[in-house]
């Protein structure tokens, strides 16, 4: 309780670098247009997933992460590991490489090669593993490692989503939210008007209704929190590294979703911004730097939403679904009923 008196009042909030980012933003964002005759594709899943839940990986590649749900939407999906310890676990996922060919390896070394992760990452080319200890308090580097993986080899999709492995998705529901996020749900139930020409003259308007190719968009379920200076609590935050009162707004990091423009300038921000070990406020902290006021939707959830039909008729995503079948059975049920 101490500590609270010598923090520092928000308002006069700087975070290193001090100076002005924004000229080498620019500077540094002139050489992605090498990439821009690539296929555009609409949405790109990157999913944060611990080293040892193959099972919920799998999962995932058959439900809400499933690259070919829709066919007029080209999506990808990817998986963002670190390394471990466990020589077990490596060789797991090396038979995972080879099986699903989806993952992506970035800095791997020899001592890689015949584990787990590499048949996983064969067989699904949608992993992409980096030398650092897979724990909680390095999913900034995650985090950031897929920023980069995105700038650098795949910058042209309009939106990329981030989300935990742990994580009920229904995409239909986020496609059709960043459409119109301001007026979602709403403009469905319209669309959906008995009067026919009303709903002709509403179909085409949805067809036309999209975000800007050059919107800076940040959306997610968003707050704004105190930093906590309890010693004994999980979230500490010592006053030598975070003086301020409070934390800057920020998405929280079990899902939110980033416009290419607005993921590309805060990636060239962070190249400047001292590294911070929550993940979400760190993002937070690079979008109050960039200038960018993170969207708030209260069809993102921080915690598990009790599962009935009508509570996720319209939820883009809900935390807590440790156990793989339970994502699956739900996902499936809502699949069939036109909502996932």
């Amino acid at each position: 309780m101490i500590n609270h008196l010598y923090e520092t009042d928000f308002e006069l909030f700087e975070y290193p670098f001090d100076g002005d980012v924004s000229k080498y933003v620019m500077e540094l964002r002139k050489s992605l247009q090498k990439c821009q005759d690539l296929t555009p594709l609409r949405l790109i899943i990157l999913v944060k997933s611990a080293l040892q839940h193959f099972d919920q990986r799998y999962i995932i590649r058959r439900t809400w992460g499933y690259e070919k749900r829709f066919s007029d939407v080209e999506i990808r999906t990817v998986f963002l590991l670190g390394v471990g310890n466990d020589p077990k676990i490596q060789a797991k996922i090396e038979r995972e490489y080879l099986l699903y060919q989806d993952i992506i390896q970035v800095n791997f070394t020899d001592t890689y090669y015949n584990n787990k992760i590499e048949r996983e990452y064969l067989l699904y080319q949608d992993i992409i593993q980096v030398n650092f200890t897979d724990t909680y308090y390095n999913n900034t580097i995650k985090t950031m490692i897929g920023f980069k993986w995105i700038v650098t080899k795949c910058p042209h999709a309009k939106f990329y989503l981030f989300s935990d492995d742990d994580m009920y998705l229904s995409i239909k529901n986020l496609l059709r939210y960043i459409r119109h996020p301001t007026k979602y749900p709403d403009y469905l139930s319209d669309v959906k008007s008995p009067m026919n020409e009303m709903l002709n003259r509403l179909r085409r308007q949805l067809v036309e209704l999209d975000l800007p190719d050059d919107v800076r968009f940040y959306s997610g379920y968003v707050k704004q929190a105190t930093p906590f200076r309890n010693v004994f609590s999980k979230f500490h935050m010592p006053l030598e590294e975070y003086k301020y009162d409070t934390y800057p707004l920020y998405a929280t990091a079990g899902a939110y979703i980033l416009s290419r423009e607005a993921l590309v300038d805060m990636y060239y921000t962070s190249l400047y911004t001292k590294h911070f070990r929550f993940d979400d406020v760190y993002l937070g902290i690079l979008a109050r730097k960039t200038n960018i006021m993170p969207y708030h939707s209260n069809y993102f959830n921080l915690f598990k939403v009790k599962y009935t039909p009508d509570n996720y008729k319209y939820l883009i995503s809900s935390h807590g679904y440790q156990d793989p079948q339970e994502l699956l059975k739900v996902w499936t049920e809502q699949k069939e009923i036109g909502n996932a």
